[in-house]
């Protein structure tokens, strides 16, 4: 029986669960001394001295280091087109340029002694105008950066220009907010590093072992087997740790500079100033077509926030603009970017990485198009949504969608939800006058799966005792590639999951990978481990018939009993451990890479809002989600992935926004601050999937990792906007908390 579209339960679990995983904080590193890093507390400003003359002399206090010690260069660009003027150093230079930033290093026997020492350094500032808003960075009235002209990171765009809509029938523009968030993994950037026989041991908290291990190989000039990098078990990342931040990079120098194994645990406070933003983009978008619903064209401008430098963040508006176009059928689809530098802490990528902001941009203008006509905002979709029969698709954009029945999805969706009884329901609760307003926003939406280029690695090694050895160079920090592996793998060889065992996360044990990042695992890493378990049958059925003394074409596989025998004849047969038996000699491994091109995973949300009149209070009622994430390898796994991303996804449009003040002090630096929601402010989430397979991976799988991320935040926006939408309220920006949609009823003239 095949185990392909079953919910196998988790084999990871038990590990996290019962205390038996490691993380990089548990590490048992004899002799280890504990990094500590001084961080500039002013926004902006001229980097007058660092003095550490009293830190050096504190009590178990092995070194304090400033930028004028280290011998390494600039931190890599991740870009080669970031201009040469906003490089990075490890530690603060000539500026600072955001709260947060490393200014001074501090090594010492405890963690207790690293703070005491950083309290004695004394950092001298003179405070220079904070620029904390994109729009304001883009005037270039305060420059961040001395030679660069003005603050525009990377400019990017389209290969289409923007047409003349003025002839059009109806033409609707906006400018929106996506608001700036935090990832809040539950682990934060622990790292630890230490030189064993000239070679540099990097442990760390990362999506994947081979980019840490070759940029370590670019900041201190070896070979690439001169560095090994582990990940150990990890607590979530979500994009954020897909590239070291520099205080992670100089883990090495610093191992080296006290001749002892060094490890770095930031604080949550520290992380949430420390580790990449995501999100914060300024949109103006527009969309024409004609008053019967026909949509014919939409452009958008982005303005997108950096940060203090240039960092992963810069490039995601480019994701933006390209699935601007969003589900539906437009015959022109435009887009331009900027990013710019701000005095904040640097973007990077985040759950959905540029994606969840296209939805948003296209989902609401959508809506905005629907209220300008007058049409429900479900039958301009349908009027628009492509069709099955439309695939492959080319968008104007660029890109070719690969399948789908986005129409299909919005149907189960609204069946789900009761849409016409809650259309019903809204309408008498309006003509009653009621304080609590019921609002339904619905969302469809796409996302780019394994888009994040290069080829992933996968082998499968038969063990001596009939055991299978699997290797893999996708890392995973919760999407349980162990279960998803070894299924594959059983349902290849026939051999149960128990004695399958699935390695990964070590540079040493795999000798190449890329990210677990981009929702790519399952159709890269996935693909190349089925083709590697495909390769090991194929050297098996010969040694198998050899055993059986019969032609190679004439044994076959069978997957029931996990045993080979000549067709015809299946009382004769050969177990894997027969086949291992036989080739101790010349042990049976095979390994395989597999890139594949990207695919376009969808889905149709529906969210259901109360909103208190009186205070602006938003009551979640309802998510009903709809996933199209091509064929479904177990779908516990894959409701898992919706659920978290789903949880995100409303956490960015009711509650969480990184906010600054005028001087560019965070206003949000830890949990009581930031507000991430609880289970205790969902409601239970009413998730089903259906399948389109792609013929873009060997697997017909899409990625569906990022979905809820991208379908929530428009779903839950377009509900309470449409809840208050009879007062006149065409749009309130993310997050919706009270405040501001009081604020939006009290503007409107209501009370």
């Amino acid at each position: 029986m095949t185990l392909w579209g079953t919910s196998v339960p988790r084999r990871e679990d038990e590990r996290c669960l019962t205390g038996a995983a490691s993380f990089v904080a548990d590490l048992d590193l004899a002799g280890a001394a504990w990094v500590t890093y001084v961080t500039s507390q002013v926004a902006h400003g001229v980097l007058e001295s660092v003095d550490v003359s009293q830190a050096r002399t504190a009590p178990g206090v092995l070194g304090v280091f400033t930028a004028a010690d280290l011998d390494l260069g600039p931190v890599p660009a991740v870009m080669p087109a970031f201009p040469d003027s906003m490089s990075r150093h490890m530690l603060a230079t000539d500026r600072v340029r955001y709260v947060g930033e490393p200014v001074a290093v501090i090594v010492s026997e405890t963690e207790a002694a690293g703070t005491d020492a950083a309290e004695l350094v004394v950092v001298e500032v003179e405070p220079l105008p904070a620029v904390t808003d994109p729009t304001m960075a883009a005037t270039a009235e305060v420059l961040l950066f001395e030679g660069a002209p003005d603050n525009v990171a990377l400019h990017q765009q389209g290969d289409r220009p923007r047409q003349d809509t003025s002839d059009a029938e109806v033409v609707v523009t906006a400018t929106l907010r996506n608001n700036r968030v935090a990832p809040c993994p539950l682990e934060t950037r622990a790292a630890a590093a230490e030189w064993r026989d000239g070679r540099l041991v990097h442990w760390s908290s990362c999506q994947g072992v081979h980019p840490v291990r070759d940029l370590l190989v670019q900041v201190y000039g070896l070979d690439p087997a001169q560095v090994r990098v582990i990940v150990p078990d990890v607590g979530g990342s979500f994009g954020a740790k897909a590239r070291p931040t520099p205080e992670e990079l100089l883990l090495g120098w610093l191992a080296r500079a006290v001749d002892r194994p060094v490890r770095w645990l930031p604080s949550r406070s520290a992380d949430m100033v420390g580790l990449g933003h995501s999100r914060s983009q300024v949109q103006e978008v527009t969309l024409a077509g004609d008053r019967d619903g026909t949509l014919r064209s939409a452009h958008i401008r982005i303005l997108g926030d950096s940060g203090a430098y240039p960092f992963v963040g810069a490039f995601l508006p480019r994701n933006t603009g390209l699935l601007f176009a969003g589900c539906y059928r437009l015959g022109e689809v435009t887009w331009e970017a900027d990013a710019v530098v701000t005095n904040t802490t640097p973007t990077t990528a985040y759950r959905g990485a540029g994606r969840p902001e296209a939805a948003a941009a296209i989902e609401r203008v959508v809506d905005l198009f629907a209220t300008e006509i007058g049409m429900d905002p479900v039958e301009l979709r349908r009027r628009n949504l492509l069709a099955p029969d439309e695939f492959p698709h080319e968008t104007p954009t660029g890109l070719t969608y690969d399948s789908g029945d986005y129409g299909q999805a919005l149907d189960r969706a609204l069946a789900q939800v009761g849409y016409e009884e809650l259309r019903d329901e809204q309408r008498r609760r309006r003509d009653a006058g009621d304080e609590r307003m019921l609002g339904i926003g619905v969302a469809t939406f796409l996302d780019r799966t394994a888009g994040v280029p290069g080829s992933e690695y996968g082998a499968v090694e038969l063990r001596q005792d009939g055991s299978v050895l699997v290797r893999t160079g996708s890392s995973p920090y919760g999407q349980g590639h162990y279960t998803g592996w070894a299924m594959l793998v059983s349902d290849r060889l026939g051999i149960p999951l128990d004695r399958i065992e699935v390695v990964h996360g070590d540079t040493d044990l795999v000798p190449r990978g890329g990210i677990t990042g981009g929702s790519r695992s399952v159709q890269k890493a996935g693909s190349a481990v089925v083709m590697a378990a495909d390769e090991l049958v194929i050297r098996a059925r010969e040694v198998a018939a050899t055993l059986l003394e019969a032609a190679v074409e004439d044994v076959v596989l069978n997957t029931e009993s996990g045993s080979f025998h000549v067709v015809g004849t299946p009382v004769r047969r050969q177990s894997w451990a027969d086949i291992a038996a036989e080739a101790v000699e010349d042990p049976l491994s095979c390994e395989a890479d597999y890139s594949g091109d990207a695919s376009f995973p969808s889905g149709a949300y529906v969210a259901v809002v109360e909103v208190d009149l009186a205070t602006g209070q938003v009551d979640l009622r309802r998510m009903v989600t709809v996933d199209d994430a091509g064929r479904i390898l177990n779908p516990m796994l894959a409701l898992g992935q919706v659920h978290g991303g789903v949880a995100q996804g409303i956490g960015q449009a009711l509650f969480e926004e990184v906010a600054f003040d005028e001087h560019g002090n965070p206003q949000t630096a830890n949990l009581a601050d930031y507000a991430m929601p609880s289970a205790a402010e969902l409601p239970s989430f009413e998730a089903s999937l259906v399948e389109t397979p792609t013929p873009n991976n060997i697997l017909g799988a899409k990625g569906i990792g990022e979905s809820g991320t991208i379908g929530a935040p428009p779903a839950v926006q377009n509900a309470v906007v449409d809840a208050v939408a009879h007062l006149g309220i065409d749009h309130v920006d993310m997050p919706l908390t009270p405040q501001r949609v009081w604020r939006a009823i009290q503007a409107a003239g209501c009370s």
